[in-house]
């Protein structure tokens, strides 16, 4: 499969780094092609431009800025998300990628009378989101019940590409964990893609 990996973490050396370069080596392993959307190493700018949001409604939508990750996404059959959950919700760079580059035209198209969007994004077979939390995981899941998760299963994955498989891993305490925790982590991840098709 052609898959995309969507890195937003701003250190060079963090845990996410280091899953990404992982999830990169098993999928080329596996025989897929990969392309790697770093966004802060390609300065992305996660603003949405005037002209992008008059389009939003008026079309077709202006997409000059972000054509490259455009592309990248319309070709890519898999995505791989990976990105450190802060304030239970996406770093701003990362929601900004789903503001400009998940738009009309391209990740879905507007109902009449504004009603539900119809989906775009028909090639894409699999997405894996792999995020690190500071707190634990009964805050996440009992008390504020996976926010990240549910807007992305639900509200972006699920009306923009309802027939691809979604799946979330998420590593709690990530600031205080041993090495063979983060280790153990990595090897479900691993696991994890292994199991895609060819």
């Amino acid at each position: 499969m052609k898959c995309l990996i969507v890195k937003a973490h701003p250190l060079p050396e963090s845990l996410c780094s280091t899953l990404t370069q992982q999830a990169t080596a098993v999928l080329q392993d596996k025989g897929h092609t990969v392309e790697l959307e770093d966004l802060y190493a390609q300065h992305f700018d996660g603003a949405l431009t005037e002209a992008e949001r008059h389009s939003y409604y008026s079309g077709p939508y202006s997409s000059q800025q972000v054509a490259s990750q455009i592309k990248r996404l319309l070709e890519a059959e898999a995505v791989v998300l990976v990105f450190p959950t802060w304030w239970f919700s996406f770093p701003a760079i990362l929601k900004g990628w789903f503001d400009r580059v998940w738009a009309p035209g391209i990740a879905y198209d507007h109902a009449d009378e504004y009603g539900p969007i119809k989906p775009r994004l028909t090639q894409l077979r699999h997405i894996l989101a792999i995020t690190s939390l500071g707190s634990p995981w009964w805050v996440d899941r009992l008390v504020l019940r996976q926010p990240v998760k549910r807007v992305l299963k639900t509200a972006i994955v699920g009306t923009c590409a309802p027939q691809c498989r979604f799946e979330m891993v998420s590593l709690y305490r990530s600031e205080q964990l041993s090495s063979g925790q983060v280790e153990q982590f990595s090897a479900s991840v691993s696991g994890l893609l292994q199991r895609w098709p060819v």
